[in-house]
């Protein structure tokens, strides 16, 4: 299972149970819709914390794998350099028939 999918497995737990919790608490109404309201600006927070948690992770994975992107398009650059006299010897050939 991906990371993406458990983290957003827990988000929805959280607010699911969250809303259940303060629904099913007795309350007075103007108690509950406060409580409701703290626990969506709770929610907020924590998507917003972890978003920029996900951001900065795949940033640095991102920067991790650009050394390596490079190894292989410097490859593909010279095996296109190294291959090109034969391609060239190719098109030579086939002009004369």
């Amino acid at each position: 299972m991906k990371n993406s999918d458990v983290a957003l497995g827990i988000l929805a737990g959280l607010a699911v149970g969250t809303v259940l919790g303060v629904l099913f608490a007795p309350a007075k109404g103007s108690e509950t819709r406060k409580k409701i309201a703290e626990k969506g600006s709770d929610l907020k927070n924590l998507i917003t914390d972890s978003s920029s948690q996900l951001e900065e992770k795949l940033t640095q994975t991102m920067e991790s794998l650009k050394p390596e992107t490079q190894n292989v398009w410097d490859g593909l650059l010279q095996n296109n350099n190294d291959e090109k006299p034969n391609f060239d010897h190719l098109v030579e050939i086939n002009r004369v028939k």
